[in-house]
């Protein structure tokens, strides 16, 4: 007869359950280090690049450039909010709410080049500005005046929505009120006959 062997203690963690932190900070470690490299290319590269796409675009022309600034600016900032607004009005994974902002901030990819162009303090975008400067006219300028009507059309059209909500409900609770009026008046009404 062979005797049971004892059971095995338990240990307090499984293979699986054991995270190697170690590895993490490695890799999160190099993470940083590529995301910094990317930044500093992107800062040198982007907004040179951008000057030159928006330069073509406008061609040296005032109308040309107060046109698609104002143009920029109005549709790469309600797109934005109108998808953060999207994702956040109603309650979602966390998932979902990460993609939205990403998204959003693609969708504003342009006026964030343009803006980098204007509070830029280095060479590159130092170039953009001259860039911008001759061949862009007005281009900055009106991208920021159709950036902020933008914002502001959006405040208005939230404003519209919330109060034509309270009115509905303001209405609904007046014709509740009357409704409850008219039956008590129509019950004294049968009661004093």
């Amino acid at each position: 007869m062979s005797e049971p062997t004892p059971p095995k203690p338990a240990q307090p963690y499984d293979d699986r359950e054991r995270v190697d932190w170690g590895r993490r900070l490695l890799y999160g470690a190099i993470g940083v280090v590529v995301l910094l490299v990317l930044s500093l290319m992107a800062s040198a590269i982007v907004p040179r690049w951008w000057g030159q796409r928006i330069a073509d675009q406008v061609n040296g022309s005032l109308v040309a450039g107060i046109g698609l600034g104002t143009l920029y600016g109005l549709v790469f900032t309600i797109l934005p909010l109108l998808m953060l607004w999207v994702t956040f009005r109603r309650r979602r994974p966390v998932k979902i709410w990460i993609g939205g902002v990403v998204i959003a901030l693609i969708l504003a990819l342009p006026n964030l080049m343009t803006l980098g162009i204007v509070v830029g303090r280095g060479n590159a975008a130092h170039a953009a500005e001259r860039t911008l400067d001759v061949e862009a006219p007005f281009f900055r300028g009106f991208t920021a005046l159709g950036a902020i009507a933008a914002a502001l059309l959006f405040a208005a059209w939230r404003y519209q929505m919330l109060t034509r909500r309270h009115a509905r409900r303001r209405v609904g609770d007046l014709e509740a009120e009357l409704d409850l009026r008219k039956k008590s008046d129509e019950a004294r009404e049968s009661a004093a006959e």
